[in-house]
């Protein structure tokens, strides 16, 4: 699981840095849908669920988050706290968030449109899901 943080080209020069975010590229997915978290209270954790098909990759724009992601063997926590790393959450994968600085602001891209009945909200589930 250590291979879902992905660092991101980004092109410097004296007017700023440009990143560039492709479908099929820097995104392994196709994009259907964008979001974003902001004003985040780091005394509440977000996310605990899974997915059944949505892949998902999140970077964080401003600020930091700690990313708990569990796929029913082992766990890992990433940090994103740079907007030149991403971190893909592929199907099948527990992720929480934790940890949100104030100046959080967290972009995430999705190669679905929301579906309630893709989401797995309970962690029982989710194991037996794996089985």
């Amino acid at each position: 699981m250590k291979d879902l943080l992905r660092e991101l080209r980004s092109i410097r020069d004296d007017r700023g840095t440009l990143v560039p975010l492709e479908a099929g590229r820097s995104v392994p997915f196709d994009i259907k849908r964008i979001y974003y978290l902001t004003k985040l209270s780091g005394a509440h954790p977000r996310g605990f669920h899974a997915h059944r098909d949505l892949f998902q990759f999140a970077i964080s724009l401003r600020g930091s988050c700690r990313f708990v992601m569990d796929n029913g063997v082992e766990k890992h926590n990433f940090l994103l706290d740079s907007e030149t790393t991403g971190l893909l959450i592929p199907p099948r994968v527990w992720h929480e968030m934790h940890d949100f600085s104030a100046d959080c602001t967290l972009l995430v891209l999705a190669s679905e449109f929301f579906d309630e009945k893709d989401y797995i909200r309970d962690y029982d589930e989710f194991r037996n899901f794996l089985l």
